[in-house]
């Protein structure tokens, strides 16, 4: 028997934070679950969304986005984070959240979804590349001097 999944939109500190072992295998920088839901509370206030795949009571695939408009894409649909759990990739919940991702980029009016990963991501590029995602640009960044 197949495990079901439910799909849900977070709406409060509390599921944030019971995330927060989940998105720390995405970003290890994540130093505790009260930052992580602090960063999620300012990311909130500019447009981002955080959706989940839970499994009875805990989540086992996220992918935090925002709809933005820029002149380069027009109005687009942003993901900042997609993860699965270790223990849970190669059973479809990656591709579940990206067609969720498509069908709300479809829903807002989006032109395009656009994600960045790292260049060393190669399995995570194969991913994308089965789920129709294209590389079509390069990110070059500079690091700024933090101010005191």
């Amino acid at each position: 028997m197949h495990p079901s999944y439910t799909l849900h939109t977070m709406q409060d500190e509390s599921e944030v934070s019971r995330c927060f072992p989940l998105m720390k295998q995405l970003r290890p920088h994540l130093s505790s679950p009260a930052e992580w839901v602090s960063r999620w509370r300012t990311q909130s206030a500019e447009g981002y969304r955080l959706l989940g795949l839970q499994q009875e009571d805990h989540f086992v695939a996220l992918a935090g986005y925002r709809v933005q408009n820029n002149l380069v894409y027009g109005r687009f649909l942003y993901v900042d984070d997609l993860v699965t759990d270790e223990r849970h990739r190669s059973c479809g919940l990656g591709e579940r959240l990206m067609a969720e991702i498509k069908s709300i980029g479809e829903t807002e009016g989006c032109a395009k979804v656009v994600l960045d990963t790292p260049l060393s991501n190669v399995l995570g590029h194969r991913f994308y590349y089965r789920n129709g995602l294209l590389a079509t640009a390069l990110r070059f960044n500079f690091i700024l001097e933090k101010a005191s």
